[in-house]
């Protein structure tokens, strides 16, 4: 629900927008052993804010004033140059006997494996947690900019940009969806009167595939779908349809505003000719042929944060439906629910293999249907099943911020929803007795990329992830100025066609004839 990447100004902003009850230091400062206090919100709005947690069972502590767990941070202090100068990511285990129990296709999915978590499917579960967070990372969120909504960089370099080619998968594709539809606050567009790539599509994400190094590690080719999750949360909380229509051919219904995203289209646009369904699918059905006619055995496993893990069941609903024989596994991260019982009882049928990452003190995954959900299944010898009833899909890794020394207590939404929050506590994570692993591998400064969730004592500045100078660079007259986008970074549908037309198999025809057909 909470965008990554927004200013801190942007940020603050969209936190009282959530809701009035909301209005008191969202982003308030934890002290731990300060001479000065933190100012303390009002008597009223604490009150507020404790009713709206104990409601929810949020777990929010109030600010602690003592130390990092000592072994923690001694840990964390006595070995920062040795850590500085080590890998941030954990070894990867061979796991090309095992990969079908990681990604729960056996018959007890993943029961065995999530408390304690196994340390495959955590490396696992940051993996497609990463390539979540670079839809993120790569999205131009700068409403100034000609190519607001759209991704900062080309297929060919977004991995290597985000320093991802270590995870030994390549993009094939991009995938757009329409910006207006249904849900017009959290797609916001450019402040400009025109923009100059599209005025009707946002970037949503990408369909990347395994290359033969990485395919022999994890067993198979493995095919990964990444959705973005939202732009403007606070929005989109308000402008959430909570209206369910069927989807497929049985009982099925989903949110309104989610399958709207998913399946709308128009002919007249320049990304949405094809809806982000179609786009998806085509490819997902390409590479699935292509690499199962060279004898190769082929997952498909959908990722995505927020908005994004909605997406991403969507996807994997649709993929499961047309495409036999399939293993398609889904990783989400604190994403919402999407559909009814109905559409989670199919999900199962069709043998889609859901894991859903999810913080306690998250609001996000409560939605839709913080009253009325799954819950309400015990009383269906009286009532019926109620097929109007929001629920949630497959199997839970929960998660606590409480859990981590190096984290803040307190009130923040942003924080409790941010991607990179939900990372840093999967690499801590043990189980659900243990407190946070003391070799944890990942980057803790990732945390505060997009929030103030880190405590004071690291001296990691909160937002830090941004461009230099907003952007602006000095010319070659002194002046500061909006720089052009390198030529292969500015996206154009025709280039993407053309790309696509020569990986289906048609360079068989003139390259220059393709050139002049496909690129302007």
């Amino acid at each position: 629900m909470f965008c990554n990447h927004l200013s801190s100004a942007a940020q603050s902003g969209m936190a009282r927008s959530v809701s009035t009850a909301l209005i008191f230091n969202v982003h308030q400062e934890v002290v731990l052993d300060r001479p000065k206090a933190a100012a303390k919100p009002s008597n009223r709005a604490s009150r507020m804010a404790e009713s709206l947690s104990h409601l929810l069972h949020l777990h929010v502590e109030a600010p602690p004033r003592t130390n990092l767990l000592q072994s923690h941070w001694n840990s964390y202090s006595d070995d920062q140059d040795h850590k500085h100068s080590t890998p941030t990511y954990s070894p990867k285990e061979v796991i090309a006997e095992k990969w079908r129990e990681i990604h729960g296709h056996c018959s007890s999915e993943w029961d065995c494996l999530l408390d304690p978590l196994h340390p495959w499917l955590r490396r696992e579960i940051v993996k497609y947690g990463e390539f979540a967070q670079a839809t993120y990372d790569a999205f131009d969120f700068d409403s100034f900019s000609e190519y607001c909504g759209s991704s900062r960089y080309s297929r060919d370099r977004l991995f290597e940009k985000l320093g991802l080619t270590g995870n030994g998968y390549t993009v094939k594709k991009y995938i757009y969806a329409m910006s207006h539809i249904d849900m017009p606050s959290w797609l916001e567009r450019s402040h400009l009167v025109d923009t100059t790539w599209s005025k009707d599509s946002n970037w949503m994400g990408y369909v990347a595939v395994s290359d033969d190094e990485e395919t022999r590690r994890i067993g198979r080719r493995d095919i990964v779908v990444a959705w973005r999750g939202t732009v403007a949360p606070s929005e989109w909380y308000e402008d959430m349809q909570r209206k369910l229509e069927p989807y497929g051919q049985g009982d099925a219904k989903v949110e309104h505003g989610f399958l709207s995203l998913y399946t709308s289209k128009n002919e007249s646009t320049r990304y949405n000719k094809c809806s982000a369904s179609e786009q998806v699918m085509k490819e997902v059905t390409r590479l699935v042929q292509w690499y199962r006619e060279k004898g190769e055995e082929v997952s498909l496993t959908i990722t995505g944060h927020s908005l994004g893990g909605a997406l991403a069941l969507l996807n994997a609903y649709e993929a499961a439906s047309t495409i036999p024989n399939l293993a398609v596994s889904v990783i989400s991260f604190g994403a919402p629910r999407v559909g009814n019982i109905a559409f989670r009882d199919e999900l199962h049928q069709l043998g889609v293999k859901t894991l859903r990452v999810v913080v306690k003190q998250d609001i996000v995954p409560r939605m839709p249907g913080i009253v009325l959900n799954e819950s309400l299944q015990k009383f269906d010898e009286i009532t019926g099943t109620l097929d109007w009833v929001y629920t949630h899909c497959g199997a839970e890794l929960k998660l606590d911020v409480r859990s981590s020394p190096f984290l803040k207590r307190g009130f923040n939404l942003p924080g409790f929803h941010s991607l990179e929050t939900y990372l840093h506590l999967v690499d801590g994570f043990i189980d659900s007795s243990t407190t946070f692993r003391s070799d944890a591998r990942r980057d803790i400064a990732l945390v505060n990329k997009a929030c103030d969730m880190l405590v004071d004592e690291l001296r990691i500045p909160h937002f830090w992830y941004q461009l230099e100078n907003k952007g602006l660079v000095r010319n070659a007259h002194g002046r500061w100025v909006k720089p052009t986008r390198d030529p292969e970074d500015i996206p154009s549908p025709s280039s993407e066609q053309y790309v696509h037309a020569l990986s289906l198999g048609t360079q068989t025809q003139d390259h220059d004839v393709l050139k002049t057909q496909y690129v302007i």
